[in-house]
């Protein structure tokens, strides 16, 4: 778990770290573990900030009680209701009967959803609050901000007009538990990483709403962003020394992302090959364009890696090359999987080069192509190669043409 640490102002951090949860949102592996950040303001009138997946209720409320002691909270701000931030509301609401409820319409309907049959609430337990609407807990004063489908549609987030810090609910998230990849963002090294993972994969499809929320956001003087996964981004206020955190690089990777802009130059090379002949082929692809000066070139076998880190490289690439064998009429199953999450993510805007594999009646090419033609502005680059089992030297002809084509595409 991750201790109470004090974030000055009268504020705390009293989120936990879950070490043991083997995948998020039941897919997403988590080698470092995931965070649920929690926080709360102790204020004329004190605040808690959302609550934690359940795994880690007991230890929560053990945070709580190690900043209020006896004291008891006058509302509970519910920013989204995934279930790893929503999972200890019904245990809050029998602890802290008097406290109210602050959410967005959408989640106040949304609410019985998550809770025990026999719970009913009362209005005058419940606050609603829509876009601009203002929290006032004394000298903190939370303003709401409507951010539908970032990436549930209930999803507010607020902004703290004395601290300038925002609370950005699942945006600006990542995997990693805060004792394993560091607790402010310029102590983590690998946050792009794993950002870019925990976005394209869980945010990913909607794009145009995270760029409605940063054309709000830059209405906004922003000096940090606190969100529900992940460490904590931009200004200190704890009064420790600590590396300088500029949003900036945040904000502008969010942009790029949300945008469906390339982040790399390069090429990203996924092969899903049965017996080893297609992934020998597309090796030797790589090396050929390598050699004529490509620039960077990554060859991932989807059979043997995970599959959300392939849908990373894809969206963070400007170009693409799918190898793949034919496989019972069509294409290989990890292959299928593949572009079934690419599609699904809303992959788009780039150019990409086919090259398969069929012993008899080679298919997937055709089948590779029409999948991609679901796709938004995908345009497939060059003539597809065709491999018959293992790949000959009568073959490399036609690679050097297709590694021509995607060069220079």
């Amino acid at each position: 778990m991750q201790k109470m640490k004090n974030l000055g102002n009268g504020v705390s951090y009293i989120g936990m770290d879950d070490l043991t949860l083997d995948l998020f949102e039941g897919q997403y592996i988590l080698p470092e573990g995931v965070s649920y950040n929690s926080y709360l303001i102790d204020d004329e009138k004190i605040a808690v900030l959302d609550t934690v997946d359940a795994r880690c209720g007991d230890a929560w409320f053990e945070e709580i009680s190690a900043v209020l002691g006896d004291r008891t909270p006058d509302f509970l701000v519910v920013h989204h209701l995934e279930p790893d931030h929503s999972g200890m509301i019904a245990e809050f609401i029998r602890r802290y009967p008097s406290a109210r409820i602050v959410a967005g319409a959408k989640a106040l309907q949304m609410l019985p959803q998550f809770l025990p049959e026999d719970m009913l609430l009362s209005g005058d337990s419940l606050c609603s609050v829509a876009e601009g609407d203002v929290l006032d807990l004394g000298s903190h004063k939370l303003k709401f901000i409507s951010a539908p489908m970032v990436h549930w549609p209930e999803v507010m987030m607020s902004y703290d007009l004395s601290d300038r810090v925002f609370y950005s609910a699942d945006a600006f998230g990542k995997f990693g538990a805060l004792g394993k990849c560091g607790f402010y963002g310029s102590e983590d090294e690998e946050w792009t990483c794993e950002a870019r993972r925990y976005y394209f994969n869980i945010v990913g499809k909607y794009g145009v709403q995270v760029q409605a929320l940063l054309k709000k956001a830059s209405t906004l003087d922003i000096k940090a962003i606190r969100p529900l996964h992940g460490p904590l981004l931009g200004c200190r206020f704890d009064g420790c020394d600590g590396a300088e955190d500029s949003l900036g690089k945040y904000l502008e990777l969010y942009d790029c992302w949300s945008a469906y802009r390339p982040e790399t130059e390069g090429i990203f090379i996924a092969v899903a090959s049965i017996h080893g002949g297609t992934l020998a082929a597309a090796e030797k692809f790589a090396e050929i364009l390598r050699a004529k000066g490509a620039g960077r070139v990554v060859v991932s076998d989807l059979s043997r890696s995970d599959i959300a880190e392939n849908v990373e490289d894809a969206f963070r690439h400007s170009k693409m090359v799918l190898a793949c064998a034919s496989y019972d009429g069509g294409i290989f199953s990890p292959m299928s999987d593949f572009l079934h999450r690419l599609g699904a993510k809303g992959y788009r805007s780039r150019k990409v080069a086919l090259l398969e594999n069929g012993s008899w009646a080679p298919c997937a090419a055709r089948v590779m192509k029409d999948k991609l033609a679901l796709m938004k502005d995908v345009e497939i680059v060059g003539k597809p190669v065709t491999v018959r089992s293992r790949l000959k030297s009568s073959d490399i002809p036609a690679l050097e043409e297709l590694a021509d084509a995607i060069i220079n595409a």
